[in-house]
């Protein structure tokens, strides 16, 4: 079993609703800090942070569908880091990987990654909706365009989110040079430890207390 503190220290406590209030990311925020988690993670309308302390900020961009052009997802990017993230979350098109245009996909997370400067990219491939070709070959762009990381899931689509299948084919992918998240559906200390034992070396979760609390 992995330890409470094993798994604080790779979460991001997330809060991505669209009816969030400014007060309940006050509450993430605090709850956050008493978890002693690693990150949050929050919709860009909600940046600035007041008094993030020693939690790590990011945010998501394209969220939820990608579907969004590549110079908006760049210059989402670039407020959300002036306005204090230190980590983004983006969404690729994931028409693009199912119609195959790998390159347009590449172009569109190197475009986020150049307008995110040193802020850490991660990039949700949506993997539920994608084949296990179109994971790797997503994960493999996503790498070659400079990003930190590879993400399972927005947790808003209704194929589903992270699973241990498809966390292991990103970890075989990316190999120890990127980070994979795993977001998304994971609910249980089970799950999350599923998860970790698969290769996930971030988990993004909305229940943070509850699992920890049950370990």
């Amino acid at each position: 079993m992995t330890s409470r503190n094993d798994v604080a220290a790779i979460i991001d406590h997330t809060l991505l609703k669209p009816e969030a209030t400014p007060a309940d990311v006050e509450a993430l925020v605090a709850e956050a800090k008493e978890l002693g988690v690693l990150a949050i993670c929050v919709s860009p309308s909600m940046l600035p942070i007041t008094d993030p302390g020693e939690i790590v900020v990011a945010t998501v961009v394209g969220f939820p569908s990608g579907q969004v052009k590549p110079e908006i997802k760049a210059a989402e990017a670039k407020r959300a880091v002036a306005d204090g993230a230190a980590e983004v979350d983006m969404v690729i098109n994931i028409g693009q990987a199912i119609a195959g245009d790998f390159d347009g996909l590449e172009a569109d997370i190197r475009g986020v990654v150049e307008a995110s400067g040193d802020s850490l990219v991660k990039v949700i491939i949506e993997s539920a909706a994608l084949s296990d070709e179109q994971i790797v070959e997503a994960c493999r762009r996503a790498e070659a365009a400079g990003a930190g990381f590879v993400k399972t899931s927005t947790g808003f689509h209704p194929a589903g989110g992270a699973s241990a299948h498809a966390v292991g084919l990103m970890r075989e992918t990316v190999g120890d040079r990127l980070g994979v998240k795993a977001s998304g559906g994971i609910r249980t200390a089970e799950a999350a430890e599923e998860m970790i034992a698969a290769g996930a070396s971030r988990l993004g979760l909305s229940g943070s207390a509850k699992i920890l609390n049950s370990l």
